[in-house]
């Protein structure tokens, strides 16, 4: 015999008794909505009868019905970013959006280069994991200034410029071709 018939018998026994239970649920079903009895019948038998044929989908089917707590951990890619620094003290994008490069300068002079990191970490801002080492605060407020503008700019081409409202194709081509006639 092999490993894995020697470790059946308790299996069988097992699987019997929830097999019996199944049939008596169903059974139990049946008196009341025997639709919805013969129906689940045939799903449990259809999805019984898949997962024996093929390995993947038993596989599969496992690790669906197994529950989340049991299951692996997340992947690191899954799991939300966790900062151990406190979050800024204030909001670069804001400040610049109310007073521009300047004032955003300003308001970041004041503050200490810890708090200085605590903007960087809490935006995202160190993507090169360089400016939480640095020592200069001048330093690390040139990256916060830098990014700010990078990732406010971002995608003004698709917005067009609100002081000139875009023309349309046909409008465009109107005024020049009355001008070229005679």
């Amino acid at each position: 015999m092999t490993e894995q018939s020697d470790s059946r018998p308790d299996d069988n026994g097992l699987l019997n008794a929830q097999v019996r239970e199944a049939e008596a649920a169903l059974n139990k079903l049946g008196a009341s909505d025997p639709e919805l009895a013969a129906t689940l019948a045939r799903v449990l038998g259809v999805v019984a009868s898949e997962a024996a044929r093929t390995t993947r989908f038993a596989r599969a089917l496992a690790k669906a019905l197994t529950p989340p707590d049991s299951q692996t951990a997340p992947r690191p890619a899954e799991r939300p970013r966790r900062s151990r620094r406190a979050p800024g003290v204030i909001d670069p994008f804001a400040v610049f959006a109310e007073t521009g490069e300047t004032g955003l300068r300003s308001s970041l002079s004041e503050l200490g280069l810890e708090q200085l990191r605590d903007i960087v970490s809490e935006h995202g801002m160190d993507h090169d994991r360089l400016a939480l080492k640095w020592k200069d605060p001048q330093r690390v407020i040139d990256r916060i200034v830098e990014r700010v503008e990078s990732r406010t700019a971002k995608g003004a081409a698709f917005r067009g410029r609100p002081e000139q409202p875009a023309l349309r194709h046909d409008e465009a081509a109107g005024p020049a071709a009355e001008d070229s006639s005679p």
